[in-house]
């Protein structure tokens, strides 16, 4: 077998419907098997799996394990040469496994492949690639100095700015949504490491590979969403983890340093100093929809939301979105995927970042949409209704 997908679950049902079904879109061709690890879901995260994708094989664990243990479970019955973690709640394109398959089988020494992750928003993701996270270097993602400065190389190594997001190449470390690498070198260097705090589980595998001669690389010709690349919330606890990943990294990898404690210190001072009010951004008032489907529940759903400035581009998918009126400033547009493909629809959410629509995805043969406004939302799920 080529390839083995791991995706570890909790509690996002919705988010793991479709993650599952754009594997197995992307699966196709390849010698591939999709494992599913679930750390004790209170949703029907396992219900839905079993009835949906009977054919996935899927791991019911009895507690919450966490990421590192969970991931390890999942690769311990993988079969496959190569293994690729993946998060629930992203969406990978058609070709995405082939691309990365093609590329990775060319690299000798090949460590961690990532590729290009996008928000909800279509926004590229700067933790797609990033390097070792250094004493300085960690001060400088922790106090933020890396915004004020990012074209100076002192200060913005963090988020491996050496390299474009249209560029692939080296990189120290790359982030555990999406990983893809032979599971004997997974299994060669223990996997995740269980004593892992959060944050520190993709730095610590990625520079363990390195440190063995291997090379990660980020891989630039595909891109997949990821709804939750940076859902959490910039604020006290976040700086906590971050500090406590930072320390475990670093006493594991590097010698104690009083510099790497005092850098934490200021780090988190100038954190504090610099914040600003950062807020889950409340969904935004939507003016109008304009929906890729010829779905009825859909269309019905959509006009008991909102009775007028409807319209509904039946059979036609275009690559700009028609203003529908020119007061109208904030557009939802709904992307039905039994019409586009989730390559189409991931390339449509990047050509129209940032131009005042949101997206939803209608995931096939689901009774949902979902999507996310904001790099800092946790992401909507609307159920469709016939009543």
């Amino acid at each position: 077998m080529q390839l083995s997908v791991v995706i570890l679950n909790y509690n996002v049902r919705y988010f793991l419907e479709q993650c599952v079904l754009s594997v197995q879109e992307a699966l196709n061709g390849i010698d591939g098997e999709i494992i599913v690890v679930d750390n004790n879901s209170t949703d029907d995260s396992c219900l839905m799996m079993k009835q949906r994708f009977p054919d996935v094989t899927l791991i019911e664990n009895k507690e919450n394990f966490g990421f590192p243990k969970g991931n390890n479970i999942g690769v311990n019955i993988a079969k496959g040469e190569y293994i690729c973690i993946l998060n629930p709640d992203t969406v990978v394109a058609e070709d995405t496994f082939k691309k990365i398959l093609d590329f990775a089988v060319k690299i000798p020494e090949l460590g961690i492949v990532g590729c290009k992750l996008i928000d909800g928003t279509g926004n590229f993701l700067p933790e797609s690639k990033r390097g070792t996270p250094t004493p300085w270097v960690a001060f400088t993602k922790i106090s933020g100095l890396y915004k004020f400065l990012p074209k100076n190389k002192n200060f913005n190594k963090y988020y491996a700015s050496h390299l474009l997001e249209t560029e692939t190449g080296k990189v120290d470390v790359l982030i555990g949504a999406f990983m893809l690498l032979k599971r004997d070198l997974y299994i060669e260097v223990g996997g995740f490491d269980e004593d892992c705090f959060m944050y520190s589980d993709d730095i610590d595998l990625s520079y363990t590979i390195l440190k063995k001669g291997y090379s990660n690389y980020y891989f630039h010709e595909t891109s997949i969403i990821h709804y939750k690349g940076e859902s959490t919330l910039k604020d006290k606890v976040y700086l906590k983890r971050f500090a406590d990943a930072m320390r475990f990294f670093y006493s594991k990898h590097f010698k104690r340093s009083m510099l790497f404690t005092m850098l934490l210190s200021l780090g988190a001072y100038l954190f504090t100093f610099f914040k600003k009010s950062n807020k889950v951004l409340n969904s935004r008032k939507v003016e109008a929809y304009l929906v890729f489907s010829n779905d009825e529940l859909l269309k019905n759903t959509h006009k008991r939301l909102l009775e007028k400035n409807t319209e509904y581009q039946l059979n036609d998918f275009k690559k700009g979105v028609p203003s529908l009126n020119k007061t109208i400033t904030n557009i939802e547009v709904v992307l039905d995927n039994k019409m586009l493909t989730f390559k189409r629809i991931i390339l449509f959410l990047e050509l129209n970042k940032n131009k005042n629509y949101s997206f939803k995805i209608k995931p096939k043969e689901s009774n949902f949409i979902i999507g996310s406004n904001s790099s800092l939302d946790r992401g909507q799920i609307i159920k469709l209704k016939t009543e």
